[in-house]
């Protein structure tokens, strides 16, 4: 793999890029050796972030982890990515499709049952249009933490989310 740190509000040390190879090392086997593994390590007054992601074709590999010391950080996002990958795996195998950045090794071992996706439960209902800020008003009013509407102004269905922060996020098609 092919390993590209950067750091903000911090300074990459030896020692951290070591930690990073060895933890974010033990992933090579799931990977072909030119598969870009993107890591961004950042500090905001007490918190020591890692931000993961591997672009793979069609798809993104992406994990993050926020933690007091950023060495736990480095320890619980290689523990996130490979919880992915299995479930990833899983799905290509279901599927009987290949991934060209995951090795063929990786595709062979046996899968686990432990990671399957279940549907529990599906839901109906009338897409009333609205504008986003309405939307976010009903997705507030219900409790939930995304909201799917019909965007009056493109007549297109949307999702609003609520970010960090008390923020809000839009996601609309591309056209």
């Amino acid at each position: 793999m092919q390993y590209i740190i950067s750091g903000r509000n911090i300074d990459v040390t030896e020692g951290l890029k070591s930690a990073i190879h060895e933890k974010i090392g033990k992933l090579e086997r799931y990977f072909t050796p030119e598969t870009e593994v993107h890591v961004t390590l950042s500090v905001e007054k007490e918190r020591q972030k890692i931000e993961i992601t591997i672009p793979m074709k069609g798809n993104i590999v992406r994990a993050e982890q926020v933690s007091s010391d950023m060495y736990v950080s480095i320890d619980l996002v290689e523990e996130i990515i490979e919880r992915q990958l299995r479930k990833y795996k899983n799905k290509l195998v279901d599927q009987k499709q290949t991934a060209e950045s995951l090795s063929k090794a990786f595709i062979e071992e046996d899968a686990g049952e432990d990671d399957e996706i279940k549907i529990i439960r599906s839901k109906r209902f009338a897409i009333k249009p609205m504008d986003p800020e309405e939307a976010c008003l009903q997705m507030d009013l219900l409790g939930h933490n995304f909201y799917v509407f019909r965007n009056a102004a493109t007549d297109e269905v949307n999702v609003v989310y609520k970010r960090k922060g008390n923020t809000f996020g839009l996601i609309e098609p591309e056209v």
